[in-house]
Order: structure tokens, then C-alpha cells, then sequence
């Protein structure tokens, strides 16, 4: 079994649909095909939940009625018969209903919310089931809320998501089988959603609890580059990566994958491929190969971050220090990304700006505090990069006029980060590739 994921863009508009059907009937293999809301439906859905809790009704109907213009567009384009476009009306009718009545709920909260953020997957997955059979492939819909849960903490159950999976394929007996990434429910029964990268996040866990022989996640991107190909000219996609380096990549600024998405996958050893629904035929990226060789294979940026620089020649190196320093930034649940020390001075680096100021306050009882923002990291990521030989030099000897905050060297075999102010980041990103590729 493969699990295909497609995301919002490459179900975007009637032409992409097709072309998603395209793909995956060409393939023999039995799959499970996760969508995601075709694009813009999710952000217009947000907007409309945002509306109702502010209690503005007639501006969420508004908004609703507008959406529902676009989906009825939407079947004109995806059907070419009377019968297909039939029953795709009546299914964006009976799911348009559904959202309106949740707009007429006078105490809408959250928990009303979270249903409606649901209705994006479940329209692109019934159109796209509808449209299969149109087309003349057979195929089931499995309803995720059917499988799909989590516990009180929000953490998806993998086993128990394995046995009523399971249960519902072998009951089915089907090759082709169509799901909603993003949504579950949670142990009150109710509709909820994943937090951790959607869809792809979802595909992950289906592929760790039926033990799938591959998670294929196809966007509009060739696989993993070895730069970022919006700021950098000539890069490409890497053939293979290890699930460390993937994952330094995605959190580090690869906007491909969610950091955290491919974590199930990686658990219970299942690999990850990257594909581009643009060219089928270009090789994408695998994930989850065994690597042995030293090397350094992509280079990534983070943008957002804020430098915070402790100075105390009093405490820094008396008992307790770290750990005090690091109760203020857990008290306000604010992670640390980078992290320097010396004699006198220690300096930190957060990218969630939502307490900094609480957070400084607290500091200051410790010595004197400086503040940095429109900082940028910049990880070098690859198998054991931080025991290459000469690795360090190649890289300084590529940047030697961007001076460079911070460095995190040492605290992974796979990345070396570099912490530098954002206005320098074209200018590193470029000529780091033109050092080190």
C-alpha cells in the first residue's frame, strides 16, 4: 500500500483534479489518496469562523454564499457529464447547508469552529470521489472522522488509527481508497484537527499505522532543493535524505514539509517521497535512505528570529544560572532555537515574539540584556556535517564579508546554523552555494 498526499494547490482547480486522477490511476499499486482543501478554501473558511465568533452573521453568510459561487464554477469545470455535474451539485448543496446552518448557531464557539474549518477537505474529497467515478475508476471514500483521532494531549492514537483503518479497508476490499488530511476527532467525539503540518501530517500517520511500503507527498515543487530556489538561482533538488536532515531542513525554512510532519513516518520507519505534480516524471526527493558519507547536501534560512544576549560577569558561571535563564523562557512556553555561552555573557535565539517583552523584564534581574531582531539562521545541513574535516572553513571562506552573530556548531552531527541579520541573507544564501556546491 502507498500513501499518496496531494496539497491544496494541485487540486486547485478542475485541469490539477484531473491531472491528480491521472496520476494515480496510472499507478497499479493499492493507495490511499489524502487531499487537502482545494486552495484558497481553508483561508476563506478562517475568515468566516473569525466572522461568526465576532458575531457579524451577515458578513459570514456573505462570505459563504461567495464561496459557494466558486464551488458551483468549480463543478462546471470538473464534470463533463450531466450526471457527473448532477451529483456534484448536490453534494456541494448538502455541504453548503452544512455550513450555513453552522452560521446561524447565535452562540457559535470554537468547537463550531473547528467543524467548519473541516468542510475545506471534505469538499475536495467528495468532488474528487464523484469525479473518479465519472470517470470510470473505481474507488472508496473513507471518511477520516471514521479513523482519525487523538487524545486528550492533541497526539494522534497511531494504533488505535491502524485498527479502524485496517478494519475499514478489509472491509471494503478496495485498490483505490480517497481521505481528508488536516481533520480527526477528538476523545469527545468531536470534529477537531491535526496541529502539526495538515495533510502531509496526516498521510504520515496513515502510513505508520498500516506499516505502508511509502508515503509519496506531491506539491508543485520537484523535491527538496539544495538552496532555497526563491532567493537562489541554480539549485536542485536533492535525490536522498536521511529523516534527520529532512528534518532539520523543514525546520529550519524548507517550506515543503512541516517539521514535525514527517515524524510518525520516521518512527515506524516508513519512507517519504517528494514529487511534483507539475513533472511526474522528475525523480523528487526520498526520504528515510541510510546515509554514511560525510557531506553536506542543502542549506536553508529561517527568518523571524530574535537574538537575546544575557551579560552578567556576577551570575553567568555561578550555580543555577542556565537553568534560571531558561525557567523564564519555559514559564512562557517561548522555545529557544540557538544557544552561545562564554565567561560572561550568554546568547539565545526565539522566533515566537509574543512574550519578548515579559520575557526581557524577567532577564534583566540577571545583568544587563540586549536585543536583536530581523535576525536570520542559516543551517548547513548533510550526514555528519559536523565531522566533516574542513567543513567550517569552506564555510567562513565562502561568507567572508557577512559577519556572522552566532554559530551552533556541535549540537547535531547534521546541521551547523549560523545566526546573521536578515539583510545579509540573499547575499549568504548565494554565495554559500557558489562555496560549498
Amino acid at each position: 500500500m502507498v500513501i499518496y498526499k496531494f496539497g491544496g494547490t494541485s487540486v486547485g482547480t478542475p485541469g490539477r483534479m484531473h491531472k491528480v486522477a491521472t496520476l494515480i490511476t496510472a499507478d497499479p499499486t493499492d493507495k490511499i489518496v489524502v487531499l487537502s482543501a482545494v486552495a484558497g478554501t481553508t483561508n476563506t473558511l478562517v475568515e468566516i469562523g473569525e466572522l461568526l465568533l465576532s458575531h457579524k452573521q451577515h458578513l459570514a453568510k456573505k462570505l459563504t454564499d461567495d464561496l459557494k459561487e466558486k464551488y458551483d464554477a468549480f463543478v462546471e469545470g470538473l464534470f463533463s457529464t450531466d450526471e457527473g455535474r448532477a451529483a456534484g451539485n448536490r453534494i456541494v448543496e448538502d455541504l453548503f447547508h452544512q455550513i450555513s446552518t453552522l452560521t446561524l448557531i447565535p452562540d457559535f464557539n470554537e468547537g463550531n469552529n473547528k467543524t467548519l474549518l473541516a468542510f475545506g477537505e471534505l469538499i475536495s474529497t467528495n468532488l474528487f470521489h464523484l469525479y473518479l467515478n465519472e470517470a470510470g475508476h473505481k474507488n472508496v471514500l473513507l471518511p477520516a472522522l471514521d479513523f482519525m483521532t487523538i487524545d486528550k494531549a492533541g497526539e494522534p492514537e497511531v494504533e488505535n488509527i491502524g485498527v479502524k483503518l485496517s478494519g475499514l479497508i478489509e472491509k471494503s476490499k478496495s485498490s483505490l481508497y480517497i481521505t481528508q488530511g488536516f481533520i480527526c476527532r477528538n476523545p469527545e467525539g468531536q470534529t477537531d484537527n491535526l496541529k502539526r503540518g495538515g495533510s502531509d501530517y496526516t498521510a504520515s500517520l496513515i502510513g505508520a499505522a498500516i506499516n505502508a511500503d511509502e508515503v509519496q507527498v506531491w506539491t508543485d515543487i520537484d523535491g527538496m532543493h539544495n538552496n532555497d530556489p526563491r532567493v537562489v538561482k541554480d539549485t536542485h533538488p536533492i535525490d536522498e535524505l536521511t529523516f534527520d536532515e529532512a528534518a532539520e531542513l523543514a525546520y529550519f525554512g524548507a517550506k515543503i514539509l512541516h517539521p514535525s510532519s514527517i515524524l510518525p513516518a520516521q518512527k515506524y520507519g516508513i519512507r517519504v517521497r517528494l514529487k511534483s505534480t507539475m513533472d511526474e516524471n522528475a525523480t523528487g526527493t526520498l526520504i528515510g535512505v541510510p546515509s554514511t558519507i560525510a557531506d553536506i547536501k542543502a542549506i536553508a534560512a529561517k527568518d523571524g528570529i530574535i537574538a537575546i544576549k544575557i551579560k552578567s560577569t556576577r551570575m553567568l558561571l555561578a550555580h543555577g544560572f542556565l537553568r534560571k535563564v531558561f525557567e523564564v523562557f519555559e514559564k512562557y512556553k517561548t522555545p529557544i532555537d540557538m544557544i552561545t555561552t562564554s565567561e560572561v555573557a550568554v546568547s539565545l535565539t526565539i522566533d515566537e515574539k509574543t512574550h519578548v517583552t515579559k520575557i526581557v523584564e524577567e532577564l534583566k534581574t540577571f545583568g544587563t540584556v540586549e536585543v536583536d531582531e530581523n535576525q536570520s539562521i542559516i543551517c548547513i545541513v548533510g550526514n555528519m556535517v559536523s565531522e566533516k574535516k574542513g567543513v567550517l572553513m569552506k564555510i567562513f571562506d565562502a561568507i567572508p564579508d557577512i559577519p556572522v552573530r552566532m554559530v551552533s556548531y556541535g549540537g547535531s552531527r547534521n546541521n551547523i546554523s549560523l545566526l546573521i541579520d536578515t539583510n545579509y541573507k540573499k547575499e549568504a544564501l548565494t554565495e554559500l552555494n557558489k562555496g560549498i556546491f
